[in-house]
């Protein structure tokens, strides 16, 4: 096999004015690749890179141009007919690559690239002085698309190609005069050496007898400027300064002040002399933190000095000198200054802070004694949990002031300081504890545009006499003055929004008309007792652990999702929402049943979707009629005893724990399932659902009256429902035809009567009447006529002969399970049922104590399959030989405790059979198994175990727990299951979990083995 390498490359014309001014330089980076393709940079040692540098004059330069083109076409053709799959002779392609070669170092181009030389040598020393002012470092740019073809040849004279084109585009949309890349490389013929590759490209030999080599090349992969600066806008400093260590063009692209506009020392060990590098070097720097750096009263001030652009200035964890801020003028372009958990000046003497263009000062957890503010610029100011006794401000357009957990600060203090802004819009003064009326009457006074104001934890607060009109925002949390005559002043403010009041200890009652409240909040008020509010754009309200509200009053166009949990008192309930769609009342323990009037039709909730009324236990009796309700919880009602629902479409009713319901009435809704089994006391139902499919009615003891109108049931479970009778039955199986799975499990009254009924289900394939006291089987095997699935557990009333319809008239002709698990059938009836219904796939035999042995192989047993013809042996079987139509798949004999011997050899006939379960059999002592397709086997507890003898290939788990045999019998019946992965031979006393490698031995296919965890002795 030869590989060709073929480079092909797309020249694109230039204009004539611009060719020859500059040649290729030679990249920073050299990529070789070796043998294995694998990319490796060469960084420690230079190589002389091959290049082609074209140069053009006004006359001889076009011809060598044409020249030039007229070799490249020749390579594009030659690859363009390896791709198409066209056969090309191994000279035509050797002869095509010398041409190539020769031409590419023909005295023509060496001229040219002779020549070209001192041109190229001025345009780069061109290039240097224009980059020393451009606003990027330089990069080169190639932009040349380049293709990879690759043909694979085997033979001469006879290849075939398949190839793989990469198509790689470097650069941007501007290119750096005409610079070109060209990428050569030459393949290896046939094992030989080239001839035209250098002596550096070869590889060193593999193998004496297949020696090949791969001449290594080098990609250039510059990015321009552009594309590089936009790679490094994505990186942090500290991967900036990671990849200036690539190389020197990185180096440079990283350096870019682009790049270092935001400095940023944080808790960094910086020393005065490295930031005055820095500061040097980028002096354009618009934001700088210095917090939490050791020597800050420096670094601040030659920030000051150097960085003259500086607009953000983040300072802290330190002590900032009074020197500071009398330069502070200085730094004329300030806009934003932050100092945070810092000790300005002395800690004792008044600070100043002027500043002509300072738009936000924030002096988070600041130590100092007085504060002078004069910024006339000045928006937002935050002296958040700062320490200060005083504050003088001087700043008339302040937006914002945030003053909380100021506790230094008394109520004259912050009264004049609020006072002094007029423009002011949001005021936080929480945690300020001195804060009283007076002074809030006096700030609406003067901040008419007070728009946001936070007075939480201050309980001297109760707003008496004070009006704020354009507020928006009120947040009283833990105000122990607010009472209900506080509502007085909040209702004068009919811009509101937002209203918080949780903690309010002494707060009775809320009663407010605002047009314009949107969200309100009224957590943990302990005397909170009723809600009155009228608002038409309320969307959300949160009220929660009020142990004392019994009543509340909602009217709203815009209130969508309603939450009242844990509402113990909560008596009565009135909503005027028409856009209400959610409602959780849960442990809402108070409600009466006067609740479903609400959220019925007419109630005052037209649009509600969901309704929870979990854990609502003093309901009784619910009855809801509404038209919009899709889902309806009442989990944990356990008061409930009559349930009454006329809801055409809901979809999704939960009732766990609804211990008490006695009688349900759904109709109609658009339920597709219930589930009425956890409702043991439910005695009457009536159900009148289109588009059910399934019903539960397990464990509905006592139910005796069922009315069940489900055109579209397919499943039912009447499990255990003792008191249903064959009246009930015949009148659900007239209307609900398409019912498919019936489950009547211990229902001891439905008797011969209820199963002739059954004639209507003509789609009914799953029968089960386990439990039952039936003595006959023939209204079944004359109404079930597709029945495919059978279930007879414990029917002790059946004689031996009621199945001998299923084997001797063809009774039930689709049936493909039966399950006789504990009952009473004798050996012989069990073995005529195996031996002529061949249809069966799975039969359950659990339990049977009239089963003593399953030896299919002796002439006194009746074998399965009764046939002259000679069956070889397993060693020699390869695929199924198919004996009949015998379809048993999975055998169950769980618990038999009189069986004592399982043969099954090949003359059985079971080619299908793949699951076998003998478990739980403790007189089982024989077991002879030859079946081709036995994947599963379980003997576990078969305590009297001796022989096991298995010609299984195919089994894959076998399982032998407790079983009382030794190592030699076990290796031995595992050794002819070549495809054995799982053995369980736990709590086998006389097998050693230390000797676990003779049954690996025995069977090499074991991937698990679970033994006891200790030797047995």
């Amino acid at each position: 096999m030869k590989i060709w390498c073929c480079p092909c490359f797309t020249v694109e014309d230039e204009p004539e004015e611009e060719e020859g001014k500059e040649a290729m330089k030679e990249g920073d980076f050299v990529n070789k690749v070796n043998s294995e393709g694998v990319m490796a940079n060469e960084e420690e040692e230079e190589e002389v890179v091959p290049r082609l540098e074209l140069a053009a004059s006004d006359g001889g330069g076009r011809d060598r141009d044409r020249d030039r083109d007229d070799h490249l076409r020749m390579f594009e053709g030659m690859v363009q007919a390896m791709r198409s799959g066209t056969h090309w002779d191994e000279s035509v392609c050797v002869g095509a690559l010398d041409t190539l070669r020769a031409a590419i170092r023909s005295p023509r181009w060496s001229e040219g690239e002779t020549s070209s030389a001192p041109v190229a040598a001025a345009a780069e020393e061109e290039d240097g002085d224009h980059d020393s002012h451009h606003k990027r470092a330089k990069v080169h740019s190639f932009s040349h698309d380049f293709h990879y073809a690759m043909a694979m040849s085997s033979g001469a004279g006879d290849s075939s190609s398949s190839d793989r084109d990469y198509s790689r585009t470097q650069g941007s949309n501007v290119l750096y005069k005409s610079e070109t890349f060209f990428h050569s490389f030459t393949p290896n013929i046939g094992g030989e050496e080239n001839p035209y590759e250098s002596g550096s490209g070869k590889d060193d030999e593999r193998d004496k007898g297949d020696t090949s080599t791969t001449e290594d090349f080098e990609v250039r992969m510059d990015l321009t400027d552009d594309l590089l600066h936009m790679v490094f806008s994505f990186l942090d400093h500290i991967n900036l300064c990671r990849a200036a260590i690539v190389c020197r063009q990185w180096r440079a692209a990283s350096a870019h002040e682009d790049f270092w506009r935001c400095l940023n020392f944080e808790n960094r060990n910086i020393s005065v002399e490295q930031f005055e590098d820095i500061c040097l070097r980028y002096p354009n720097a618009t934001e700088l933190n210095i917090s939490g750096t050791p020597a800050i009263p420096l670094l601040v001030m030659t920030a000051i000095r150097s960085l003259r652009n500086l607009e953000v200035l983040t300072l802290g964890k330190g002590t900032i000198g009074d020197l500071f801020f009398h330069s502070l003028a200085d730094c004329q372009m300030l806009k934003s200054l932050i100092v945070n958990d810092a000790t300005l000046g002395t800690g004792i003497q008044e600070i100043p802070i002027n500043h002509d263009r300072l738009r936000h000062l924030e002096l988070t957890k600041c130590r100092v004694m007085r504060i002078s503010i004069r910024c006339p610029q000045l928006e937002t100011l935050s002296m958040k949990r700062s320490n200060m006794a005083q504050a003088v401000l001087n700043s008339p357009l302040l937006r914002d002031l945030d003053l909380g957990s100021c506790h230094k600060l008394s109520d004259a203090a912050i009264r004049s300081a609020a006072t002094s802004c007029p423009q002011l819009e949001s005021l936080d003064m929480s945690n300020c504890s001195c804060v009283s009326d007076e002074t809030l009457r006096e700030i609406a006074l003067t901040c008419a545009n007070l728009h946001v104001l936070n007075a939480s934890y201050c309980p001297n607060v109760s707003l008496e006499s004070v009006r704020l009109p354009m507020l928006t925002v009120l947040k009283l949390h833990s105000c122990e003055g607010i009472t209900s005559a506080s509502m007085v002043a909040i209702s004068n403010s009919y811009m509101l929004e937002v209203l918080e009041l949780d903690n309010c200890s002494l707060l009775t009652s809320v009663i407010l008309d605002l047009p314009r409240l949107q969200n309100i909040r009224l957590v943990h008020c302990r005397k909170f007792a009723d809600l009155n509010l009228r608002t038409l754009m309320l969307s959300s309200i949160m009220v929660s652990n009020c142990p004392v509200l019994h009543r509340i009053s909602i009217t709203s166009n815009s209130l969508q999702k309603l939450s009242l949990q844990k509402q113990e008192s909560l008596t009565t309930l009135a909503l005027q929402c028409p856009s209400l769609q959610e409602v959780d009342l849960t442990d809402c323990e108070s409600l009466t049943n006067s609740i479903c009037n609400v959220f019925s039709d007419g109630g005052g909730c037209p649009m509600l979707k969901t309704l929870v009324l979990e854990n609502c236990e003093s309901l009784t009796a619910v009855r809801f009629c509404s038209t919009s309700l899709v889902s309806l919880s009442l989990v944990g009602c356990r008061g409930i005893t009559s349930l009454e629902l006329t809801c055409p479409y809901l979809e999704q009713v939960s009732l766990d724990g609804c211990d008490h319901l006695e009688s349900a009435a759904f109709f109609p809704v658009g339920l597709r399932s219930l589930n009425l089994g956890i409702c043991p006391k439910l005695n009457a139902l009536s159900i009148d659902a289109p588009n059910m499919v399934l019903l539960e009615l397990k464990g509905c003891g006592v139910l005796s009256e069922a009315s069940i109108n489900c055109p579209l049931l397919t499943s039912l479970d009447a499990s255990f429902c003792s008191q249903l009778r064959d009246d009930c039955l015949s009148a659900t199986a007239a209307s609900c035809p398409l019912i498919e799975s019936l489950i009547l499990m211990s229902c001891p009254s439905v008797g011969s009567d209820g199963l002739y009924s059954l004639r209507w289900l003509p789609n009914l394939i799953v029968l089960d009447l386990s439990y039952t006291f039936l003595m006959s089987l023939k209204p079944v095997f004359e109404s079930c006529i597709k029945l495919k699935v059978l279930k007879l557990q414990a029917c002790k009333y059946l004689s031996d002969s009621s199945l001998e319809p299923l084997y001797k008239e063809g009774a039930l002709p689709a049936l493909q399970e039966l399950d006789l698990s504990y009952g009473t059938l004798c050996q012989s009836a069990i073995e005529e049922l195996l031996s002529f219904c061949t249809q069966l796939t799975h039969v359950s035999l659990n339990g049977c104590v009239n089963m003593h042995d399953l030896n299919w192989g002796s002439s006194g047993g009746q074998p399965l399959v009764k046939s002259s013809i000679s069956v070889p042996s397993l060693e020699y079987v390869h695929e199924p030989v198919e004996y009949g139509n015998r379809l048993l798949q999975n055998l169950n004999c769980v618990g038999c405790p009189n069986i004592r011997k399982v043969h099954i050899p090949v003359a059985a006939g079971c080619f299908h059979l793949t699951s076998l379960n003998l478990s739980l059999s403790a007189n089982l002592k024989d077991v002879e198994v030859a079946c081709f397709n036995l994947c599963f086997l379980n003997l576990s507890n078969c305590y009297s175990l001796e022989v096991l003898k298995l010609d299984c290939p195919k089994l894959t788990s076998l399982f032998l727990q407790s079983c009382n045999m030794d190592e030699a019998a076990v290796e031995a019946a595992i050794s002819k299951c070549s495809m054995l992965e799982t053995l369980d031979v736990r709590f086998c006393p006389k097998i050693c979990p230390l000797s676990m490698g003779r049954l690996r031995a025995a069977c090499p296919s074991l991937k698990r083995i679970f033994s006891s965890l200790s030797p047995q002795s």
